[in-house]
C-alpha cells in the first residue's frame, strides 16, 4: 500500500491558492481513479481509500495548516505501518516552473515548510517520494512570495493543473509504483 498526501490550507479562503496545489492534485487523482473522500477526518486530515493506477492506496489531505502537516502524516503512516519509501508527498513548489512537475526522492525540506514538518513533527524519515509542483516565483520585482504563494491561482492556472500537470503527476506515480 502506498499513501498519497497532498500538502495545502483547510478552509474556503485558500482552496484554490498556489499553497493548495497539493491539496486540488490528490483531489484530481481520486476523481481520475474513480475514489470518493470518506467525510469526516481521521489522522488529523481528509481520508480516501482506493486503487490508483492498480495500487491499493490511502489519500490524505491534512486539515492541520502546512506547516502542522507532519502530525497528521505522521499519524497515518504509524497507523498503517508504512515505510518512507511508500509515502508520496505532493506539494508546491516555487522552484519549479509553472505548470512543471519535478519528482524526488529523500533530501531535505528545501524551505518548504509542510516537508519540514513531516521530517520534524512526523519524525519521517527522509526517503520518501516527493512530487513538487511547480508554482513559480513571482514575476513583478517587489512581490512578496508569501502573498504570491497565498494568492489565488487563475484560471490557466487551474486550467493547467487539471490538464498537463495532471497527466505529468500519473506518469511519476506510475514510475514511482513501479519501482516498488
Amino acid at each position: 500500500m502506498k499513501l498519497l498526501v497532498g500538502l495545502g490550507n483547510p478552509g474556503p479562503k485558500y482552496e484554490t491558492t498556489r499553497h493548495n496545489a497539493g491539496f486540488l492534485m490528490l483531489d484530481l487523482i481520486a476523481e481520475k481513479s474513480g475514489i470518493n473522500w470518506e467525510g469526516g477526518t481521521k489522522f488529523g486530515g481528509e481520508l480516501a481509500k482506493g486503487t490508483v493506477l492498480g495500487q491499493p492506496c490511502v489519500l490524505l489531505k491534512p486539515m492541520t495548516f502546512m506547516n502542522r502537516s507532519g502530525r497528521s502524516v505522521g499519524e497515518a503512516m504509524r497507523f498503517f505501518k508504512l515505510e518512507p519509501r511508500e509515502l508520496v508527498v505532493l506539494h508546491d513548489e516555487l522552484d519549479v516552473p509553472v505548470g512543471k512537475v519535478k519528482a524526488r526522492e529523500g533530501g531535505g525540506h528545501g524551505g518548504h515548510n509542510g516537508i519540514r514538518s513531516i521530517l520534524e513533527e512526523g519524525g519521517i524519515p527522509p526517503e520518501f517520494h516527493r512530487l513538487k509542483l511547480g508554482i513559480g516565483r513571482p514575476e513583478q520585482e517587489g512581490h512578496q512570495t508569501a502573498d504570491w504563494v497565498l494568492g489565488q491561482m487563475g484560471d490557466p492556472e487551474l486550467l493547467n493543473l487539471q490538464e498537463a500537470m495532471l497527466a505529468d503527476v500519473m506518469l511519476r506515480i506510475k514510475g514511482i509504483f513501479e519501482k516498488g
